[in-house]
């Protein structure tokens, strides 16, 4: 794609308001090449060829050979970087080598599993016999294929959900399987994050744990997009030690980045244009162009907004040719997107982060990313959607109005400039390894040699669970207790909560018309509610907790809705202290209670408030890891001084704090939560705190407490460098604020801030 011109074109729009703030020019590269120590079977050899590959990237070498070494390998490289021949020519070559090998591949999505076997049978041609010998294995397999497929299949595609509720239960079932089991590879592992990569790892602990009962040892293979610890990260999730590959030998077309900020419409209280109504613009000019685009939005929500505004804009035909694309979705109507993208019969589409992994898609000439995703390493994996191998291409990132974003539009060398964010996970939270332990217990009865998989401090998790009635001792063996009844259908490994909420559309016929996590009901089924499906307004009449079913009418409104929302918090116990700059600093255990009570109807387009209306839900509460901080004496004197608000300092600090900590932390702005006061009972002094929003915590609020001066540091930074004069929604107003923004002080967050980093003195904002 010729960058330069449309951009040129951009610019001569007469509503054009200087949106492009920064263009980063990446340059093509091209390949590196890399050579294997040891020639592949001839059958494999002769087949490569016939697929035109003559030649390994550098890095494709690298994996190859120290996977054939016998060592577990983590390959940490860009999108469109050829990682699936990492993995399939190793186990391809074994396979053929020993005919009794097995081999299982796990991926995040079901769809991503129904790719690769595309792509893997496609590889392995008529020539290598492997098409009838592979095959997924999940939800959507029928049962009377599941049998033939555990006795004949010599490499099963699946997802680690499927692992985890389906085959360990019923390992005796896999024995022969797994008894010959080779090799396990885990794809897109920077996915394997928070919550869902805990579960993971002790879902992966109990494997190795089922492995070693039937005397095989497997070698683990990982893939990822670049994050900053793909070694630890990989080791934390196996509890195994994995050698690296992250120098990337594949060639590449360059790219431009743009960064794009909406103008200013009102200056003096630093409003913006919406993000939304920017990023359709972008979307809809690019397809007019014929350009094949891909939109990033980061909700289900706003995935359908910008769907409906751009088709409504396009018309027809044009309008035809683009599609929302989200989690939610029927699998029928998911596989219809991604041929349409594929084949080229769609020009567009506007996804959530489900099309951020590596499905085969074709090539795209563009993408948008809607807003920060909330890493770095997200970021870089939406932009590499476009551009594929020798071909350039365009990325808009299209900032919200908000620190974080601001922030980047900024300072944008923060973004071309720094290492990728740590992926974070913390299996060892109660909240995850203890329901994983039933599992294994259920399995096969739990003695200390598990300690190698489950950790030093097992005993004492153990007599937890036989106190809480889950296990029952036997001599040196913990056995699953009598009244415990498949524990894993218990576990749901994608959030806190194994429920689902179903929705219901109540014109017909009450048929389900998608399922949404019961951690987001509350927020997204709420009485009043807008919901939005396939570019479709909903209007949410009933919410039934008990029975976990929302239902919902068509409704032509022309207006979404956002939530409000109140938190509580209270010490539990202190982990971690420490002093900074003369502040004394906590990591600890909180019990949280959070409350929507009511919501916002905003305008379509403008973002405009048409009203607000209260709701009636019970609290949720749960305990949780966070990180808690004072707030300086001569900060507090000086505000005093000054006649300023002290509180509204503190809340705006807190908005502020929370808004950037992503910057530092592979996070999104969703996984987090705050509470801000000018005393609190539990420690008697003004605090600002800052928590995981899933229970027990993943690590989010221990990197924040481990990185709390560049965090104060980059937060003061954002509330300096915005023009506004009170605050406003890029530096100190937060959206999902149950206070309506009330009270806030930009001028005595910055005093706190100021004297956090150790500044001191007053400041004229």
């Amino acid at each position: 794609m010729d960058a330069d011109s449309f951009l040129a074109y951009l610019k001569s729009d007469p509503e054009y308001k200087n949106q492009v703030v920064y263009v980063q020019h990446i340059p093509a590269r091209e390949a590196r090449p890399g050579y294997l120590e040891h020639p592949l079977h001839p059958v494999l050899q002769e087949r490569l060829e016939k697929l035109g590959i003559n030649t390994l990237y550098s890095h494709q070498a690298q994996a190859i050979n120290l996977i054939r070494r016998g060592n577990n390998v983590m390959v940490s490289t860009p999108s469109a970087s050829g990682k699936t021949l990492c993995y399939n020519i190793p186990v391809l070559d074994t396979l053929l080598e020993d005919p009794s090998a097995r081999a299982i591949y796990l991926f995040p999505t079901k769809a991503l599993a129904q790719d690769q076997l595309r792509s893997l049978t496609e590889m392995a041609g008529p020539t290598i016999n492997l098409p009838w010998e592979c095959a997924t294995y999940d939800g959507d397999t029928a049962g009377e294929d599941r049998s033939g497929i555990r006795k004949r299949a010599r490499i099963v595609l699946t997802n680690p959900d499927m692992l985890h509720v389906g085959i360990l239960p019923n390992h005796r079932a896999w024995a022969h399987f797994l008894r010959r089991l080779k090799y396990v590879v885990l794809d897109e592992t920077h996915v394997y994050r928070g919550v869902f990569g805990s579960h993971v790892a002790c879902v992966l602990r109990r494997l190795r744990r089922l492995c070693e009962l039937y005397n095989s040892r497997p070698q683990f293979v990982f893939c990822s997009a670049t994050i900053a610890n793909p070694g630890e990260h990989a080791e934390r999730l196996a509890g195994l030690s994995f050698k690296v590959v992250d120098q990337d030998g594949a060639p590449y077309g360059g790219k431009d980045f743009v960064f794009w900020n909406p103008p200013l419409i009102d200056e003096a209280r630093s409003v913006r244009r919406s993000a939304n109504s920017e990023s359709t613009y972008l979307l809809t000019e690019l397809i007019r162009q014929g350009v094949r685009t891909l939109d990033f939005a980061g909700t289900r929500k706003l995935a359908e907004l910008i769907y409906v505004y751009s088709r409504d804009l396009l018309g027809h035909p044009l309008g035809d040719e683009i599609r929302p694309y989200r989690a939610g979705y029927l699998a029928s109507e998911r596989r219809e997107i991604e041929r349409g993208l594929f084949t080229g019969e769609l020009l567009g589409v506007v996804a959530t982060n489900a099309l951020e992994l590596g499905i085969d898609i074709g090539d795209l000439e563009a993408t948008i990313l809607t807003g920060y995703p909330g890493s770095i390493a997200s970021a870089w994996q939406q932009a590499g959607r476009s551009g594929r191998r020798n071909d350039r291409s365009i990325t808009f990132m299209v900032a919200r109005n908000d620190p974080l974003d601001q922030y980047l539009m900024n300072n944008p060398d923060f973004f071309f400039g720094k290492a990728f964010e740590n992926a974070l996970i913390n299996w060892e939270n109660d909240n995850i390894l203890y329901p994983h332990l039933l599992c294994a217990a259920w399995e096969k009865p739990v003695d200390m040699t598990d300690s190698l998989y489950f950790g030093k401090n097992l005993a004492l998790v153990l007599t937890d669970l036989e106190e809480q009635g889950g296990l029952r001792r036997v001599g040196d063996c913990w056995h699953i207790a009598p009244d415990v009844s498949h524990p894993a259908q218990e576990v749901g490994l994608r959030s806190a909560s194994s429920q689902n909420y179903q929705v219901l559309n109540a014109l017909q016929g009450y048929d389900i018309l998608e399922t949404v996590e019961e951690d987001h009901a509350f927020w997204q089924l709420h009485p009043g509610a807008i919901y939005l499906h396939q570019g479709e307004s909903f209007f949410v009449r009933e919410l039934d907790i008990e029975k976990h079913v929302a239902i919902v009418e068509p409704a032509n409104v022309p207006y979404y809705t956002q939530t409000l929302e109140l938190t509580d918090l209270k010490v539990l116990k202190k982990m971690r202290e420490k002093e900074c700059n003369g502040v004394h600093v906590c990591l600890g255990m909180v019990d949280v209670s959070n409350q929507v009570i009511g919501f916002k109807k905003k305008k379509h387009f403008t973002d405009e408030v048409l009203g607000e209306e209260s709701v009636d839900l019970p609290p949720q509460r749960f305990v949780t890891q966070g990180v808690w901080f004072d707030l300086p004496q001569s900060a507090v004197e000086t505000i005093e001084k000054g006649k300023l608000d002290f509180h509204g300092g503190l809340h705006a600090v807190e908005h502020a704090a929370i808004a950037i900590l992503p910057l530092f932390a592979m996070c999104d702005r969703n996984d987090i939560g705050g509470v801000s006061t000018p005393y609190h009972i539990d420690t008697g002094w003004a605090q600002v705190f800052i928590y995981d929003g899933y229970p027990g915590g993943t690590g989010i609020a221990a990197k924040g407490y481990e990185i709390i001066e560049a965090l104060w540091a980059a937060t003061l930074k954002t509330l300096e460098e915005c023009p506004c004069c009170d605050g406003c929604p890029a530096c100190i107003q937060s959206p999902k604020c149950g206070n309506n923004n009330e009270p806030l002080d930009k001028k005595a967050a910055t005093i706190l801030l100021r004297a956090l980093v150790g500044i001191g003195g007053s400041h004229d904002s």
